[in-house]
């Protein structure tokens, strides 16, 4: 589990504290007076001011109530303390889950205590009911994310930044490169179009923090695969859609290789991810340019890099056949 670093600065009144967490402000206050889990600093108006930290320790502290546990025996814990009973109870359901047949949790990191507040949206969350969420990290920004060790690869890193610069862009890539994260979807406030461009040419998603969470939980839907076969070739719902295998110059090496067996099958399958490729590759550019038909090109994007993914598949399974080498894009 990595380490949470929340900023220990006050800047949040309570009513942003509630409006963040989802924790209704009385309820915030009793916690405080009655079990001292807050100590706000207070201004020279009186007037109570909480940090980052209070907000992520509000958040997960709703998440655990929620879960049966006794405000009474966590109210003293510090927000990392709960990150990690957090996690050891999902883990717990995650083994639990395993007796029954379910379909498998998507696991996601978060740099922003923001976004780690929306995902108690209930807008968000039924999005989600088959393909629960397991939140593996909570980070406040991204220099906390950045000197975290991750103890697993996660398929969503989600990530929000007020200002999107060079600075930000390269503790951006250093951060999925750490993470081995198989997805990346990053929300701004202000960004600038080099940085913004650089990121969505390493294949990560880039849009403004304008979004409902309806809009943040389809864009992370449109990377997961959709169930489409239930033959040997299934890719399974809830999987990740993976990247693309084999260069065009691979595909053009095979369409040209004759097959007495298989007729024509390596060239017509060779053409076929190519052209999946480059539609797969347009419906993710029209999907990052802006919200309009957001939700149309997030189901094109998902239903073509998943009908690419069973085709190179059957590639592997033709080029096994033929004796066919193969070299993907890694080698």
């Amino acid at each position: 589990m990595a380490l949470i670093k929340p900023s220990h600065t006050p800047t949040h009144k309570i009513g942003a504290v509630s409006s963040l967490s989802g924790v209704p402000t009385p309820t915030l206050r009793i916690w405080e007076i009655r079990y001292g889990t807050f100590t706000p600093f207070k201004t020279q108006g009186n007037h109570r001011l909480y940090s980052d930290d209070d907000v992520l320790k509000a958040t997960l502290l709703k998440r655990l109530t929620e879960k049966g546990h006794a405000i009474s025996s966590l109210s003293r814990l510090s927000s990392t303390e709960l990150n990690h009973l957090l996690l050891l109870q999902q883990s717990s359901n995650d083994l639990k889950s395993l007796q029954t047949p379910t379909n498998s949790s998507i696991s996601m990191a978060i740099v922003g205590v923001t976004l780690a507040a929306r995902m108690e949206s209930k807008k968000f969350t039924l999005e989600f009911i088959h393909q629960p969420i397991r939140i593996t990290d909570i980070f406040t920004d991204l220099p906390a994310a950045q000197e975290a060790i991750f103890d697993e690869q996660v398929e969503i890193l989600l990530i929000k930044v007020n200002s999107l610069d060079l600075v930000s862009k390269n503790q951006i890539q250093q951060v999925v490169k750490a993470s081995k994260a198989l997805q990346g979807i990053v929300l701004y406030g202000f960004g600038q179009e080099h940085a913004i461009s650089a990121l969505k040419r390493d294949g990560l998603i880039v849009r403004r923090d304008l979004i409902t969470d309806a809009d943040l939980a389809e864009l992370i839907n449109s990377r997961l695969m959709i169930d489409t076969s239930k033959n040997a070739l299934h890719l399974a719902e809830g999987a990740l859609i993976p990247p693309r295998k084999y260069s065009d110059a691979v595909l053009l090496k095979v369409s040209g290789i004759s097959s007495n067996i298989l007729c024509e099958c390596p060239r017509h399958v060779a053409e076929i991810i190519t052209l999946l490729a480059g539609f797969e590759q347009y419906s993710h550019e029209c999907l990052n340019k802006s919200t309009k038909d957001a939700q149309l090109h997030a189901h094109l994007s998902s239903i073509s890099g998943s009908a690419r993914a069973l085709f190179e598949r059957a590639l592997e399974m033709i080029a096994e056949h033929e004796h066919i080498e193969l070299l993907n894009e890694n080698q």
